[in-house]
């Protein structure tokens, strides 16, 4: 059972005496605490991420990266900013694997949360999209619209690992479907990808893997998607060491 608070006793109100004298009951501060718990719970971060915080990421592990420290304050100054300055705009985190996009996308969502009140969803890509499909199913009572309401509608979208999914036309008009109506409404999407920004086919190699070609984000969800991005999100690359690989491996140590 959870302590209650030593100010308010759990009504949920304080008596403040003003300078006439008047005593009036005010929203004490742990309604606002009980709150972002709650939104917290609903924000459906997977346990994974539960600690990722901006406060905790680490910019320079691999040594000083000015681009890791660039997208940590640019995320600081998103949730700073959030929501008069923002404008409906989000952050699109490109980068190689490792690098800490999903920390810092966590991070934002939480913060914009506790700091800014904002209601906010998490939805790796390929779950969700694993869900509509499964919304198919004859068996299953849950429907595509069901599904996607709350991700039409959150006020924040986090959007983990977009262009993970192999691109068919029905992934395509997926993510269309859900980015512009995001866009339409004008609501904030925080996304992040491991593809290049770039147009179909503009991930050229150079030397000995030239006869290769590197997938982009325009081969994963479209240009047409690719580029209503351009307008919806603010483009924060991150380069760098994989984390996980240099400090993060795992042991039973």
């Amino acid at each position: 059972m959870p302590e209650l608070c030593p100010i308010c006793e759990g009504s949920g109100l304080r008596v403040v005496e003003r300078t006439n004298g008047l005593r009036v009951a005010e929203p004490c501060s742990c309604r606002a605490e009980r709150r972002s718990v709650r939104l917290l719970e609903q924000a459906r971060i997977p346990q994974r991420y539960a600690h990722c915080a901006l406060e905790d990421y680490v910019p320079n592990y691999g040594g000083s990266n000015p681009s890791l420290s660039a997208a940590l304050l640019q995320a600081r100054n998103f949730v700073r900013a959030y929501p008069l300055e923002t404008g409906g705009n989000g952050l699109l985190l490109t980068g190689s694997i490792g690098v800490g996009k999903t920390h810092l996308a966590v991070g934002m969502l939480q913060a914009l949360i506790t700091e800014r009140g904002a209601k906010g969803l998490f939805f790796d890509y390929r779950d969700l999209l694993k869900q509509v499909q499964n919304s198919y199913n004859r068996n299953v009572e849950e429907t595509e619209l069901a599904i996607l309401k709350p991700v039409f509608e959150a006020e924040v979208l986090v959007l983990d690992e977009l262009g993970a999914s192999k691109p068919t036309d029905w992934v395509w008009d997926t993510v269309a479907h859900i980015l512009n109506t995001r866009y339409n409404d004008r609501r904030t999407t925080i996304i992040t990808t491991n593809y290049a920004n770039l147009p179909p086919g503009g991930g050229e190699l150079s030397g000995p893997r030239a006869a290769m070609r590197e997938e982009t984000l325009g081969d994963r969800i479209g240009e047409r998607m690719r580029s209503r991005l351009q307008e919806m999100c603010v483009v924060v690359e991150m380069t760098g060491e994989d984390f996980r690989q240099k400090v993060k491996r795992a042991s039973f140590a």
